[in-house]
């Protein structure tokens, strides 16, 4: 029998990569693949590095585009550790589907800047995390350009993210003039080299390393540099764990500089997977990794990765036992106590759009169930049925359009792929009550531009997106139900369902649904709906 000091799970380290779009995450995930070997759970696979687009961007628009806009899930191994990355849209059109992919994740890296420091969306993100957390390492990118002074962007990092700090390197200028960083733990110094043949180390404060660096002024400069640096103090793991302290790391993703320093530290540092809370039964529960028990939820569902093969698969995050091939899984009873029951004969493991079958998966992996619309976002899944974690939520979206086709005779298709995206977490669909206008929710505009590429490639339907006569969406719920049905009888030509048949009150304006609170005063109107 397994110790539980020896459970396969314990090897499992799950995170994912946050950044503002143009900070270089897409280039660190690729690199970091490369640097680890790029070895599958289930077996090598070849690093095809530069002799393709990236391997996390598939899709056609990403490639068009060089943005990230869904998110991958890359399995690799390293120092004996299994390690699960999930990859997160960097755009803010797409800030719900990073939400939904750190329900999943145990750990995160957060890339910055080293010219820009904390922007807009690294801030967006960061507070996802903080709701759930989630300890942070950050990565310091870009160091061979031209950055701005590493004190700043620490201090940044204290100020705006109410974090403490502590630098485990310190880089040696940056630019033209960048030589390299020291380790402060080990007191060794890693020389950077422009053309990406990285030098050994170096003993820091050596002739070998002034040698390195080749100017005595920048070198006297950068020694007082390193012990202001060790002023910042111990790095606390606790610290780190509980989501108040994060360890700093530097480099250059695209010199491939830094890159193996930095996964050494999530082996490190990393959590494995952690208990989690559940409801069993309907009563308060956890579910630890080395239980019995298979049990997971559904982070996210992505259809037509394969283009070949109309596929549609759901990503599971395992949280307990041994999953095996064949496996019969139910779904948590909805509000009906309705169950489902799944037989996973094809779960796979994911490298980008390539992927392997899973014999074998344990608590901390992310497996792939190729299905038909069964599974949603946000499904619980277990052997008994009887396990259910929290809903992932569904926030109100800020763009409103409606959906028009050029031919009105594939109204059904359209239907159906709008359904489909939507259930995939694309966007948000509302049928209203009255009228057979399709009216799609949406965070931005990249989100439509999106959609409508999908449905154009993948269902063969020419639509268009125009503006609907709607800006404001909430969800209506009440403890009184004859009062919330009262209001949706009334209000017929306002009132639209979502795609779990939730009522949703569309308005031309806030003042409208402020007006709704006020004149039902038994009802609540809602930004934010987690799936029952």
């Amino acid at each position: 029998m397994t110790k539980t000091s020896d459970h396969p799970s314990n090897s499992r380290r799950v995170f994912a990569i946050i950044s503002h779009p143009d900070a270089g995450k897409t280039t660190l995930t690729e690199n970091m693949l490369l640097a680890a070997g790029a070895i599958h759970a289930a077996g090598q696979v070849a690093a095809r590095g530069q002799r393709r687009r990236t391997q996390s961007d598939w899709m056609k628009i990403e490639q068009e585009r060089g943005i990230s806009v869904s998110s991958s899930v890359m399995t690799f191994e390293h120092r004996d550790l299994v390690f699960n990355l999930l990859d997160t849209p960097g755009h803010e059109d797409f800030s719900e589907d990073t939400y939904r992919t750190l329900t999943a994740a145990d750990c995160a890296v957060m890339v910055l800047d080293a010219a820009k420091g904390i922007e807009p969306q690294t801030l967006k993100l960061f507070e996802v995390c903080r709701l759930r957390d989630i300890p942070i390492i950050t990565f310091v990118n870009k160091l061979d350009r031209e950055a701005r002074e590493v004190f700043d962007t620490l201090a940044e990092i204290e100020d705006k993210l109410a974090l403490d700090v502590v630098p485990m390197q310190w880089p040696c200028a940056s630019g033209r003039r960048f030589k390299g960083m020291a380790d402060l733990a080990s007191n060794m110094f890693l020389p950077f080299t422009a053309e990406g043949e990285h030098g050994a180390a170096l003993a820091l404060g050596s002739a070998e390393m002034a040698a390195s660096i080749d100017d005595q002024d920048l070198f006297e400069e950068y020694s007082e540099e390193v012990e202001l640096a060790r002023e910042y103090g111990e790095f606390n793991e606790q610290s780190f764990r509980e989501g108040h302290m994060t360890p700093v790391y530097f480099g250059s993703a695209l010199k491939k500089f830094g890159v193996l320093q930095l996964i050494d530290a999530l082996a490190q540092y990393a959590p494995k997977p952690q208990i989690e809370k559940c409801t069993k039964n309907g009563q308060d529960a956890t579910v630890a990794p080395t239980d019995k028990t298979v049990s997971g939820f559904v982070f996210k569902v992505q259809a037509n990765m394969d283009p070949n093969h109309r596929d549609r698969v759901a990503f599971l995050r395992l949280s307990s036992g041994v999953f095996k091939r064949g496996m019969k899984l139910k779904t948590a009873g909805n509000k009906d106590g309705a169950s489902k029951t799944i037989s996973v004969h094809n779960p796979i493991l994911f490298f980008a759009q390539d992927r392997e079958l899973a014999e074998l998966a344990y608590a901390g992996d992310v497996i792939g169930i190729p299905n038909h619309g069964v599974l949603r976002v946000g499904d619980s899944l277990s052997e008994t049925g009887k396990i259910k974690f929290a809903g992932i939520p569904n926030f109100a979206p800020e763009l409103l359009r409606r959906a028009r086709l050029s031919d009105p005779l594939k109204a059904k298709h359209l239907r159906k792929a709008l359904e489909s995206l939507a259930e995939e977490g694309v966007t948000q669909l509302f049928k209203p009550a009255m009228g057979s206008d399709m009216i799609v929710g949406a965070v931005g505009s990249l989100q439509i531009d999106v959609m409508a590429e999908r449905i154009k490639t993948e269902y063969g339907l020419e639509v268009v997106f125009e503006q609907s006569m709607y800006q404001v969406a909430r969800w209506a719920v009440s403890d009184d139900d004859d009062a919330l049905q009262a209001f949706i009888d009334k209000n017929q030509g306002a009132i639209a369902e979502d795609l779990d048949g939730a009522p949703v009150l569309l308005a031309k304006s806030q003042w409208d649904v402020s007006y709704a609170a006020d004149k039902n005063p038994k009802l609540r109107f809602l930004k934010i709906k987690e799936r029952s």
